[in-house]
């Protein structure tokens, strides 16, 4: 058993955050959440709760107080606008990781994200490949790395983590649109063939990830690490495993992808669908990065291929279905509004 240390997770309130918690907490360990959401979990009463912004150094100083390591996964996602992403995202992480170096925190590791790599021309992604942010989100993302380079150079140990799109119990936003239509009996369209591959990833396998890098040795660690699926088919067989568990017959409708591409330009630049450029330009693509070096380097073994993650997702999703119905947002630990792809959901 790892010796007992003091954790602070920023985002502690999200979906990834209170996976944490409760993988940490079953390690012994202490947690704080610092979020500017309540943590309104089982778990409330066995954790610290600081309910404030990242964006405020006061807040920040003050949860930094008795702490050994952070887990930054705090982030304004690509559905907001793009003043609070900068700000969060890129000023947050400036403001959390200045606090927790001045502070003497032995490990700060900050959970990135694979959208570093923008639209990439070869796969797979390996951790020195070229970066290139689409959009406000990805910009700030690589920029908020280049913070966290800048204290490793002062002798902090950063590890910089980067997951594919993760999924598990507490997994909404978009998950929650392809889920609804697998449980009321439909079919599920798909942006071209469908026979790209697309990589994801479970989030207990990303806290395991995210845990070796706070308990090895900190010069192993001190490094960037691709996080994702060793297991994943095409895109088409990999969602099908859902449709299949919901038992309904229903099947994946691959749609040609540049007649569907436009049709979601123009309903995003309306306002009426819930997809931002991010999911439906990538979603016909291949798209999948090497974990080799997070094999070899950290002992990284990922138990949930595609599949399993997606069909774990669903059964938590509806297990839990009268929590969330009724509620909706731009996070990941909510349903997304549908808007006109309601619409669409009867046609399949």
């Amino acid at each position: 058993m790892a010796e007992q240390k003091s954790y602070l997770i920023t985002g502690g309130a999200g979906f990834l955050g209170i996976n944490l918690a409760r993988y940490l907490l079953a390690r012994g360990h202490k947690v704080t959440s610092l979020d500017i959401a309540p943590f309104d979990y089982p778990e409330k009463s066995q954790i610290t709760e600081i309910t404030g912004d990242i964006r405020d150094r006061a807040t920040v100083d003050k949860a930094m107080q008795g702490i050994n390591i952070v887990i930054h996964t705090a982030a304004a996602l690509p559905l907001y606008s793009e003043a609070d992403i900068m700000s969060t995202d890129l000023q947050g992480t400036r403001n959390m990781i200045d606090s927790a170096f001045n502070a003497g925190v032995e490990r700060f590791v900050h959970v990135s994200s694979t959208a570093v790599y923008g639209i990439p021309d070869h796969h797979p992604l390996l951790e020195t490949d070229k970066l290139d942010g689409v959009g406000p989100y990805g910009k700030a993302k690589i920029a908020a790395e280049e913070v966290c380079f800048e204290y490793r150079k002062k002798g902090m140990c950063v590890p910089v983590i980067r997951p594919k799109s993760f999924i598990g119990p507490e997994r909404l936003g978009v998950f929650a649109l392809f889920y609804d239509w697998a449980k009321d009996g439909h079919g599920f369209p798909m942006l071209g063939s469908g026979n790209n591959r697309y990589q994801l990833l479970d989030v207990e396998d990303l806290c395991d990830a995210i845990y070796l890098t706070c308990t090895l040795d900190k010069d192993v660690v001190n490094d960037t690490f691709n996080i994702g699926a060793k297991e994943f088919t095409t895109m088409k067989e990999d969602y099908q495993a859902v449709l299949d568990y919901a038992g309904f017959g229903k099947k994946i409708t691959g749609l040609p992808a540049g007649p569907a591409i436009m049709t979601l330009r123009i309903l995003e630049a309306m306002k009426i669908s819930p997809l931002y450029k991010w999911v439906y330009e990538t979603a016909s693509k291949d798209s999948f990065v090497s974990i080799e070096k997070a094999e070899k380097v950290l002992g990284y073994k990922p138990k949930y291929s595609n599949k399993q993650a997606l069909v774990r997702n669903y059964q938590w999703y509806k297990e839990n279905l009268s929590k969330f119905e009724g509620q909706s947002g731009v996070s990941h630990r909510v349903p997304w509004k549908q808007g006109i792809l309601g619409i669409a959901k009867l046609v399949f």
